[in-house]
């Protein structure tokens, strides 16, 4: 072994150990220090506004000393969200900056301890695609502001879970309402208005062909037919109403 393989085996055996001894984190410093604005005058428990590369989580907690932040993958496994723009917002109005609280981070999960154990915790997170995904972070009602100009309701192309939502337009968002939800998971996934045409006129293509196939395969059918009428060939009819004893005595009896 070479002095260069040796160096490329010690750097990534050096990144495992820091991966498992949780020096890799999800989050910075600098992330959860980014500047951030948020809506805090919403209605519902949990907010999310959802955009193309991200989305926002306005959460208001009541007796609740952390938050857990994490998804679990296609195996099973936790996996944290990576957030930025930690903020706080006190009872009283008053909005605190990520300094206000205590972010442990691990391989699984991030977990947030906000200073005080009733208000509302804010912060963001990356998405992509066109599914949004979250754990319930707190009972009661949610709302999600889906991106602009994307729709839900059209099946195959898109899906919500839980069900039980309430649709309401704000502009060019949609908005999903639940009044609770007893799920532990909200999965979202949406599509383009314009997909919607795209999808209306591949329907009628298909549709078209269709009819056209259809037609052709009756025309080539009744075809056939002919060919054989023509041939002598097609004698259907003429057995079925063929009683042997319609035939007379067999030959010699009579």
């Amino acid at each position: 072994m070479n002095s260069r393989t040796r160096f490329v085996f010690g750097v990534v055996g050096l990144l495992g150990l820091l991966a498992l001894a949780g020096c890799l984190s999800p989050v910075s410093d600098a992330d959860l220090a980014e500047n951030a604005t948020y809506d805090w005058d919403t209605e519902a428990n949990a907010t999310y506004r959802l955009y193309a590369g991200n989305y926002t989580a306005v959460v208001e907690i009541q007796d609740q000393a952390s938050l857990e932040l994490f998804l679990e993958d296609g195996l099973g496994s936790e996996q944290p969200i990576p957030i930025s723009g930690l903020k706080f917002q006190y009872p009283n109005g008053t909005v605190g900056n990520d300094s206000v609280y205590s972010v442990s981070t691990g391989r699984s999960k991030v977990v947030l301890e906000p200073p005080v154990e009733n208000g509302t915790v804010a912060f963001t997170a990356r998405r992509s695609g066109s599914t949004f995904r979250t754990r319930t972070l707190v009972a009661g009602s949610h709302e999600v502001a889906l991106s602009p100009n994307k729709r839900v309701g059209l099946p195959v192309v898109s899906r919500v879970v839980p069900g039980g939502y309430e649709t309401e337009r704000s502009g060019d968002r949609v908005l999903l309402q639940w009044d609770t939800i007893e799920r532990n998971t909200i999965s979202i996934k949406t599509y383009l208005e314009r997909d919607l045409v795209l999808f209306g006129g591949l329907v009628g293509i298909v549709s078209v062909v269709a009819v056209i196939g259809l037609a052709y395969y009756r025309r080539e059918i009744a075809k056939v037919r002919r060919q054989r009428q023509e041939l002598g060939l097609d004698v259907e009819g003429e057995t079925d109403d063929d009683d042997p004893r319609d035939r007379g005595p067999p030959p010699g009896m009579k």
